[in-house]
């Protein structure tokens, strides 16, 4: 599996909003506007592929100059529990730290709350909900 940072417009980034739209949308009943996949230029867009086929992917976005915010974060059905997001999740951190952040926060939706939980993020908020769903803050010092 490689992971790689993606750049906005490409082949891959058009793969990425589409798993996005399945994994976290669609279900929702929900779509991407043209704005707000304009503003993803400014963000850090990262992949997992094997070969030419992404397999999961999230995006960083700057809150303040210590601090990194997680987004969009989906790994293909079929593929989840085989270790994918954990690696997503190493990669951006260690990107994340590349870049002089020390904290990395995230809207984690209820369910996955255990999967951070496992990867050291600590719930920082009381529920709260966001396109619909149940949402914590979840938050690490990287």
């Amino acid at each position: 599996m490689a992971l790689k940072i993606i750049d906005h417009g490409t082949k891959e980034y058009h793969q990425m909003v589409q798993l996005r739209n399945d994994i976290l949308r669609k279900p929702l009943g929900l779509s991407f506007s043209p704005e707000e996949l304009e503003k993803e230029k400014e963000e850090i867009l990262i992949g997992a592929f094997e070969e030419e086929k992404m397999l999961g992917c999230c995006m960083l976005i700057t809150v303040d100059p210590a601090t990194v915010r997680l987004r969009q974060m989906a790994v293909l059905n079929n593929v989840q529990g085989k270790g994918i997001g954990r690696a997503l999740m190493q990669f951006a951190e260690n990107i994340a730290r590349d870049m002089g952040y020390r904290k990395m926060t995230m809207h984690a939706r209820q369910t996955a709350t255990g999967f951070y939980e496992k990867l050291g993020y600590q719930v920082s908020s009381d529920l709260f909900e966001e396109v619909s769903i149940p949402h914590y803050i979840m938050e690490k010092t990287l």
